[in-house]
């Protein structure tokens, strides 16, 4: 059992990852002529699956549960491990595994691969360190150290204008955002005295005079979370990076890095600003989400509909699904019973986002590879021609739909039904009307690739162009969206458990 470990191995999952990618650019630095692309995926694959085992390890045996004593705490309580933390560590794990393996065959012919592996496994280091962090000012750290290797990988392809400059907007913007989100952690501290979170709480519930000032420091913070998430009017940014940068660089931002940002939402809101307080205080962040939820299901899915490059349209379809998780913060209540319910079912649906939209990145990464174009119409008949491939993809799009009977339809019902029991029928019909909204674009793939007919060729038209790596990420993905189905279970119940914690 974990409890009989020292409490700072409870930081592995983390370390794995930073280790994994030190490692890589060691060997990258020391040795440049001796190694290989072949052997930098591996190593940074097997380090990101060593990362998820043991993060599954410790959630199979209860570390930081409430029913093992809580969540272990380090360096004076500026990092908790528990099993909000784990949950998402899993998802950070998940991705970066399925990444990494597709970049083997993606960046076949680039000058120096090795340096992609180390910046996605310091990134997903960022990530495992945000979902522990236990002070704004860890919070801080922790997203400037996915920012920075984010900017990088985004600009990946230098040669390429579009990746150079989706790199450059990213950065510029990211600037933006840090400052704010700073300058709103500076204000909450100079009200409460305080970053940790649970002795912000206790500041937040006696502010008298200073609840202005503290009203807009939460303000510039929910700015820089909507930044981290995508969401509206902060979402300017996605498309444009998501469409430039490589797409097993997409896949990453719009999974793992997306989940990042909802990891620290849920928890800076409902530990250092809980409900009642910031009600008390005068401060309705639930408001602020509800706006944003409404606003970014809504416009993400209608820009979706009208776009004509797959790509984008995922891009776009990632702003939508921002909004749908926005609800485990907009459906709280004052006092609710279904509060780590609705917030638990919105942790289940970034769970099962992470696979099906990783996976469907990934096949537009194959479609590249191929050369086979962006738009719809360039997809015609792809599947008379890439039958196992397509069908994973349309087991993405279908699942990203939220069709019955894929992952995604049970993670859409159980948040959409949380939202009904906390009260916000208006937030749950507006999901399900956007979902429907959604099955448009999503089904225009499956129908360019499985009924249309084929416009240009391709290079399956010529060669054995079939990369085994990035076949083996998308069909894993596809069997994983597919398997989490009778396997839902155990995640939504991992997942309410973890945020009942919170409240």
């Amino acid at each position: 059992m974990y409890n009989a470990l020292p409490p700072w191995t409870a930081l592995a999952p983390a370390l794995l990852l930073g280790l994994t990618g030190l490692a890589l650019l060691l060997v990258d630095t020391i040795r440049p002529r001796s190694r290989s692309n072949t052997s930098m995926a591996v190593v940074g694959a097997l380090g990101a699956l060593a990362s998820l085992a043991v993060t599954v390890w410790f959630v199979a045996a209860g570390t930081g549960s409430a029913d093992t004593g809580g969540g272990i705490t380090l360096f004076a309580d500026a990092i908790t491990v528990d099993t909000l933390s784990l949950f998402f560590t899993a998802i950070f794990a998940s991705v970066t595994s399925l990444v990494v393996v597709a970049a083997h065959d993606y960046f076949h012919d680039h000058e120096n691969p090795a340096a992609f592996y180390s910046l996605t496994l310091f990134a997903a280091t960022g990530m495992a360190l945000l979902a522990v962090a236990n002070s704004l000012a860890v919070v801080f750290v922790a997203l400037e150290m996915v920012s920075l290797p984010s900017y990088a990988l985004v600009a990946f392809l230098k040669t390429n204008r579009g990746s150079v400059e989706a790199g450059l907007k990213y950065f510029l913007v990211g600037a933006l955002s840090s400052a704010v989100f700073l300058f709103g952690i500076s204000l909450v501290y100079a009200v409460t005295g305080s970053l940790i979170f649970a002795e912000v709480a206790a500041g937040i519930g006696s502010l008298g005079d200073l609840a202005g000032i503290a009203g807009i420091g939460i303000v510039m913070i929910v700015g820089g979370v909507a930044f981290k998430t995508a969401s509206v009017p902060f979402h300017f940014w996605a498309p444009e990076a998501y469409e430039g940068a490589p797409a097993p660089v997409s896949a990453f931002l719009s999974s793992a890095s997306k989940a990042a940002g909802f990891v620290v939402a849920f928890r800076v809101f409902t530990e250092a600003f809980p409900l009642g307080a910031s009600v008390s205080a005068e401060i309705n962040w639930v408001l602020a989400f509800g706006v944003l939820a409404a606003v970014t299901m809504t416009l993400g899915n209608f820009a979706a509909a009208v776009q004509e490059e797959v790509k984008r349209m995922l891009a776009y379809s990632s702003i939508g699904h921002a909004g749908y998780a926005l609800i485990g913060l907009a459906a709280l209540s004052a006092g609710g019973s279904g509060n780590g319910a609705v917030m638990g079912a919105a942790m289940a649906h970034l769970f099962v986002y992470g696979f099906m939209n990783t996976g469907a990145f990934l096949f537009v990464a194959m479609a590249e590879r191929w050369g086979v174009g962006r738009t719809f119409e360039e997809y015609g008949g792809l599947a008379r021609r890439a039958p196992v491939a397509c069908t994973a993809m349309a087991v993405f799009m279908f699942s990203l739909a939220g069709l019955p009977p894929f992952a995604g339809f049970f993670s859409k019902y159980f948040l959409f039904m949380g939202a009904i029991d906390n009260g916000f029928i208006w937030l749950a019909a507006l999901g399900a009307v956007n979902s429907v909204i959604s099955l448009y674009y999503y089904s225009r793939v499956v129908k360019a690739m499985f009924l249309d007919d084929p416009t240009t060729p391709s290079a399956l038209d010529t060669i054995d162009a079939r990369p085994t790596a990035l076949y083996a990420a998308v069909v894993f993905a596809a069997v994983a969206t597919v398997l989490l189905l009778p396997g839902f279970g155990p995640v939504i119940e991992t997942a309410e458990a973890a945020a009942s914690a919170l409240f």
